[in-house]
């Protein structure tokens, strides 16, 4: 840190903070004796809190977010001219970073073809879901309006999104949710829900949805929204077999197939897309977060050219074409940022670069997993990791949700910030998570789980 701030100055944001902003995901009962953590200054893989405290920061800014690191000021002057020639207009209009951030988009989604500029991961989410229910009334009478979606995958905190959220702890005290979701079983096959394995889990875990399709009618099942890696739900990577028959099942009984990207896209897998490592041909691909890596907001819900198309097909009909808005779709520093963030994740080999430490940290987890008998599984693709603790391996039963805080807290502790999943999946909370800056080197792998080797030993012995 280089010290711009002075006692006082920290004194009096603190104290503001305190007194005037309500934190995400925080009970605040605990600012009563404790400050706030707050966060000064960010240097690539490293921020600095109010103390002068330095942290290796695993998790790209607490909610996989800063895929390039902090700090980049080709980013930040990208922003800044672009500004001062035009911060917004609405996007019923077009702007030069609006278009060819498209172009550019587009030409790393083969299949896929336009792009709708949004605010927020969530709302991408809801700009599918209303595409869905507008085709279901433009080609079947309404009927055909049922979105489908994952047990343990979470896509927003909207009433829409959370209705179609699968970690119940998120959503209880915030219903009555929207009809017309209908929740599928999840893929995990640590924690399968039938004897199988390998494939034959997967294909299973895919026939269950078919069943679902078939309970509620074909012919009211429009929309499948799926994660192409769960993420907050424990990060869970798709068994083999599993996809391939989700396409099938999608094909069979023409439901368009969703692809949620808010966390996984942008390189996070080692593939621009986590729905590029299985061969996923999507009508809907939404995301958000590590698209300009945090350094503006901006979120996009992506469509194929036949899906665009039916919003034009019969244009003497006034309510026919997508009658939506969203505000700050219309903001030009967002794509902006997001041409010179795809342009820095290509000059700098960043997709290759996640997955070689990808591969190491994966290394890493496993190494630990035979060291520590609290691990009982670690899973993931790319940068994108997590490592499920369990009071026993041939029970698989859970640690407690506050034996998994200890851990984060005794890495943050000494300097590293990790995540850990919480209040999310009843009696499951026990995933810690890791997503590391894509720009992340050996060292920095080697800290993060270093670390993590001595807090488990503190907590667990």
């Amino acid at each position: 840190m280089d010290g711009t701030f002075n006692e006082n100055d920290i004194s009096r944001i603190v104290e503001a903070d305190k007194a005037h902003v309500w934190h995400h995901l925080i009970q605040h009962k605990a600012f009563e004796t404790n400050d706030p953590r707050i966060i000064l200054e960010g240097k690539g893989m490293r921020v600095w809190d109010q103390n002068g405290k330095e942290y290796l920061d695993a998790v790209s800014g607490g909610v996989w977010t800063v895929n390039v690191g902090y700090g980049r000021e080709s980013i930040a002057k990208a922003v800044y001219d672009q500004l001062m020639k035009l911060c917004y207009f609405a996007q019923s209009a077009g702007s030069i970073p609006g278009s060819l951030f498209s172009e550019k988009l587009i030409s790393k989604m083969p299949g896929m073809s336009r792009v709708y500029y949004t605010n927020s991961g969530s709302e991408a989410n809801e700009k599918a879901f209303k595409m869905i229910r507008q085709i279901a009334h433009k080609k079947y009478d309404g009927k055909k309006h049922k979105i489908l979606y994952r047990d343990r995958d979470y896509h927003g905190g909207t009433l829409a999104t959370m209705s179609a959220g699968g970690q119940d702890e998120r959503v209880m005290q915030y219903g009555p949710l929207a009809p017309g979701f209908v929740r599928v079983p999840h893929c995990m096959e640590y924690r399968a829900q039938w004897d199988l394995s390998g494939e034959e889990y997967g294909q299973r875990a895919a026939d269950a949805i078919e069943e679902v399709i078939l309970a509620e009618g074909p012919d009211t099942v429009g929309g499948l929204c799926l994660e192409p890696v769960t993420a907050g739900g424990g990060v869970i990577t798709p068994p083999p077999g599993y996809w391939e028959r989700v396409q099938e099942i999608c094909k069979k009984y023409d439901v368009l197939l969703h692809i949620d990207e808010v966390v996984c896209g942008i390189g996070r897998t080692g593939t621009w897309f986590g729905y590029q490592q299985y061969g996923i041909k999507p009508d809907f691909v939404t995301m958000a977060k590590g698209v300009a890596s945090g350094y503006a907001a901006i979120a996009c819900c992506v469509t194929t050219e036949e899906v665009f198309e039916m919003f034009k097909d019969d244009a003497s009909d006034p309510m026919n074409y997508f009658r939506d808005i969203s505000t700050f779709g219309g903001c030009t520093a967002g794509p902006a940022a997001a041409l010179e963030n795809m342009r820095i994740i290509e000059d700098e080999n960043l997709l290759e670069n996640t997955v070689n430490m990808g591969e190491r940290m994966m290394g890493n987890l496993q190494a630990l997993m035979d060291k520590h008998k609290v691990i009982g599984d670690v899973r993931g693709k790319g940068l994108f990791l997590g490592a499920e603790l369990v009071a026993d391996r041939a029970s698989k039963e859970p640690v407690s949700e506050k034996e998994i805080a200890q851990v984060s807290a005794e890495c943050g502790a000494q300097g590293v910030i990790i995540g850990a999943s919480n209040r999310s999946v009843p009696g499951l909370n026990n995933v810690l998570c890791f997503s590391p800056a894509l720009i992340a080197t050996a060292d920095d792998i080697d800290q993060i789980t270093d670390t993590v080797d001595r807090a488990l030993t503190k907590v667990f012995g």
